[in-house]
């Protein structure tokens, strides 16, 4: 809170409102505009909440002017560069930095709670070879509550870990069971000796029938991927998550709710766009006829990858991924990934050049060049999803944490701006034209 205030003046009666303006650390402040209805008989529209502070958070910072993301105040750079996922993941859990022995003991406790009960697993063959892979994940999420209702109490600190830790270490168990459904190949059990991410790995692509061996290169793409997805403020899925755990449900549902609003293409299946989009575009020598058709307004082509809601100048995740998806292509020998890969980089330097898409800052973003990764690594499209759920998990959980911990906390309720029918009588249907 400061000392400032936002004054309101209504121009037909006069009368003049001062609301109090809240300053956080950082960003821009924010007017509290809780009294307005009840002292002034108003409410205010923003379709899209674009413009709407739904909550205090201590978690992510975003700064889209000058392109920042900060987790608990660290750069993204600097954990994408220097730290791994499970460290990330406690760092947004918990607000610091874990000393080693805190580490060791939360690593140890993810590792140990990557099993699912044999129940839930055997779900999956209730599901049609063919379903979409999100649909399954987020049916299994939500029946966890079922099976782990001995650490549900959203009211006990202890029970509110056990969760955090039970979900973030299973979702990757949930999504390589999908996985294998949809291949039908036989489930691959966790590895207790393997680390998040190889362990995801060895789940997706082992067989029974003979050895796999981890590449460590697609471990640390995974890795970095992961990180990055963490988590980024109020997006549709993390509102979705708070909203959803506002009204007291199973922190279980509240996850699956976020996996839903998650699979939305506008939301998580953007880099599945992007692929469709460099596919349709073929070649090189097609990039300047579909950049032409993307500054047509009457044509509906549009370059996916490029632009972001929040970001205004540049997305800081894309740099990181374009280096990472230059060390896959090479280190893996993704030779028929190569073509893919020169198309997107040859649209991004036409794009950044060109003057139309710099006056409106459509710069490449985290999904450009994720789904090439994935697609690379042997992750089929339908998966690429599933993948952005599996690292957003530990986001979701965080900010579920914190919204069900908030003493100020209350359910979501928006309202609305209605424009239907004025008050009417009920006419019977024989008196009905």
């Amino acid at each position: 809170m400061t000392d400032k205030t936002f004054s309101l003046t209504n121009n037909v009666t006069g009368d003049s409102v001062e609301l109090p303006v809240h300053q956080g650390t950082m960003g821009p402040d924010v007017v509290d505009i809780g009294t307005l209805y009840r002292n002034h008989g108003v409410f205010t529209f923003d379709p899209g909440f674009v413009s709407t502070g739904s909550c205090e958070s201590q978690i992510t910072y975003i700064d889209g002017e000058k392109g920042v993301l900060l987790y608990r105040g660290y750069p993204i750079e600097q954990l994408a560069g220097k730290s791994n996922f499970i460290e990330v993941a406690y760092l947004l859990l918990y607000g610091e930095l874990p000393s080693k022995t805190q580490l060791s003991d939360f690593s140890g406790s993810i590792t140990h709670h990557t099993m699912i009960n044999e129940t839930p697993l055997r779900f999956f063959n209730g599901f049609h070879y063919n379903a979409h892979p999100m649909a399954m994940v987020s049916g299994v999420i939500s029946s966890m509550s079922a099976f782990y209702h001995d650490s549900m109490k959203i009211d006990d600190p202890v029970h509110r870990e056990i969760f955090a830790h039970r979900v973030i270490a299973k979702i990757p168990t949930v999504a390589a069971a999908a996985y294998k459904h949809s291949m039908g190949q036989p489930f691959i059990y966790p590895r207790n000796d393997l680390d998040y991410c190889s362990n995801l790995l060895n789940m997706f692509f082992s067989v029974p029938c003979e050895p796999y061996e981890i590449n460590p290169i697609a471990a640390e793409a995974i890795d970095l991927l992961f990180i990055l997805h963490a988590d980024h403020e109020q997006n549709c899925s993390t509102s979705t998550v708070r909203l959803a755990g506002s009204s007291g449900a199973n922190p279980y549902a509240a996850i699956a709710a976020g996996v839903s609003a998650l699979w939305g293409p506008a939301h998580g299946g953007a880099n599945e766009a992007v692929l469709k989009m460099l596919n349709e575009i073929g070649s090189v020598e097609n990039i300047p006829k579909f950049v032409a058709r993307a500054k047509d307004k009457n044509d509906p082509f549009r370059l996916m990858g490029f632009g972001h809601r929040v970001y205004k100048n540049f997305d800081p995740r894309a740099t990181l991924i374009r280096d990472m998806c230059h060390k896959v292509l090479k280190g893996m020998g993704g030779a028929e990934n190569a073509p893919l890969f020169e198309l997107a980089l040859a649209l991004e330097e036409v794009a950044l050049k060109d003057e139309y898409f710099i006056e409106k800052n459509l710069y490449p973003n985290v999904d450009f060049y994720s789904g090439i990764i994935y697609r690379a690594l042997g992750i089929p499209v339908s998966m690429f999803t599933v993948m952005f759920a599996v690292a957003r998990t530990v986001g979701w959980v965080a900010h579920w944490l914190e919204m069900i911990s908030d003493p100020q906390g209350r359910i979501g309720r928006p309202r609305q701006l209605y424009t239907g029918a004025a008050l009417r009588d009920y006419v019977p249907v024989s008196g009905r034209d």
